[in-house]
């Protein structure tokens, strides 16, 4: 794993968790928190399409690689003006210097 050097971190992203609040009928009403603004390497990995549901849609992959901190967790996401990673997976450099985020864009 290759890490970034720290003057590759020139993406500004908003790293945000998903807040489910009930709705007071037993369902629950989603909605997304920022929880910080970061600096991130943002590298597309690959893209593709797929058959679903009859139609066929595209499907685009990156990492995301930022500063080492605790806490970032697959149910989290990355948005960057109107793009939104939806993180897959979180790897450690090794040395908790950089997090490795592997991501997939998805629609609003």
């Amino acid at each position: 794993m290759i890490a970034p050097r720290i003057g590759d971190l020139r993406d500004r992203v908003t790293l945000e968790q998903e807040v489910r609040t009930p709705d007071g009928a037993g369902g629950a009403a989603s909605s997304w928190e920022t929880v910080e603004e970061l600096w991130a390497a943002i590298r597309p990995i690959t893209g593709d399409e797929r058959l679903r549901a009859d139609q066929v849609s595209g499907r685009l992959t990156h990492e995301v690689w930022i500063r080492y901190r605790s806490g970032v967790l697959p149910a989290m996401r990355f948005r960057e003006d109107t793009r939104v990673l939806a993180i897959v997976a979180v790897l450690d450099s090794g040395r908790r210097t950089f997090l490795k985020c592997l991501c997939e864009e998805r629609d609003l």
